[in-house]
């Protein structure tokens, strides 16, 4: 969940490198996509973490579905979710979700939640229940989810492994050692727990995860940790520009220029990702179709060789 640069550096008064600088788009399919949100009553993570991506997304039909609410129960240093006490699931949330799903006729949806350490099972029920009714009346859409850790509960990954999501996300978000400052209520070992137990429940399921850069990490860190999600089983990883969305959040230490995200990439395909995506605008549901749609590609080349 990330951030809207221009109003967080119109706050700050610095300047962002030429590479981080892109149009507003318009038109009127981005219109229309924002009405069929504001209508369904279901709030995106586009609007509420800032993306930068949030035009060239809508403007394609693209849309990332926050459920479970807009609160959430933890506080990370990079997200711009508030933190506050959550309110109780909406039941209708499902229905109306899998309705927007089907107006805006996705062929690939992206389905994150905030953090629900309030309820006994932290939403896990309530996240299948969206899967499920989105498979009902959209049978032809892939579904990706991103919830958060569950806490590495097998019971918990279990109940939304078994409503048949196409894609399973959880991002690691930074490394190791900076793990414990920027997302202090999480674990980085829980994390790739969590990757660890989906392929036990479920070995055939795409399993994904995200990174971010600039938070001070080195290199040879950066590198160690898409080995452990790789050693995690992770076939899918995103690798994206952490920009601040407030100046209460964590600071920018470092703007990484294209080409080194470049060599970001193929170390990570060298590692045998099977999907890569990095770029100073990358997010875990940047493109999310077409990150997917690079998986056949990879097994075609496989199968060839």
């Amino acid at each position: 969940m990330r951030m809207d640069a221009t109003k967080s550096f119109r706050r700050s008064g610095r300047r962002l490198p030429t590479w981080l600088k892109r149009p507003l788009p318009t038109g009127d399919v981005l219109l229309k996509t924002r009405r069929i949100v504001a209508d369904s009553g279901v709030a995106t993570v586009c609007q509420e973490a800032r993306c930068p991506n949030l035009g060239e997304c809508w403007s394609k039909r693209q849309a990332t579905f926050m459920i479970l609410g807009e609160r959430c129960t933890r506080r990370c240093l990079f997200c711009a979710v508030d933190t506050a006490r959550p309110l109780p699931p909406e039941s209708d949330e499902p229905h109306r979700l899998a309705e927007a799903v089907a107006a805006l006729q996705l062929r690939h949806v992206v389905l994150t939640a905030v953090a629900r350490d309030d309820l006994p099972d932290e939403g896990a029920d309530h996240f299948a229940a969206c899967v499920r009714a989105i498979h009902a009346q959209s049978p032809g859409c892939v579904v990706e989810v991103l919830p958060a850790d569950f806490h590495a509960r097998t019971d918990l990954l279990t109940i939304l492994c078994d409503a048949g999501p196409d894609i399973y996300g959880h991002n690691q978000e930074t490394v190791e050692r900076l793990s414990p400052v920027i997302r202090p209520q999480a674990k980085y070992g829980r994390s790739l727990d969590v990757l660890r137990n989906l392929k036990r429940i479920r070995p055939e399921m795409l399993t994904k995860s995200g990174l971010m850069v600039g938070l001070g990490e080195t290199r040879e860190e950066l590198a160690q940790a898409m080995r452990d999600l790789r050693h995690a089983g992770v076939e899918i990883i995103t690798v994206g520009q952490y920009l601040q969305p407030t100046p209460a959040h964590a600071p920018v230490v470092r703007y990484v220029p294209p080409e080194e995200f470049d060599a970001i990439e193929a170390e990570a395909c060298a590692m045998g990702f099977q999907s890569v995506a990095a770029g100073p605008f990358v997010r875990s549901s940047y493109n999310a179709a077409d990150v997917y749609d690079a998986i056949g590609r990879h097994r075609e080349r496989v199968a060839m060789r």
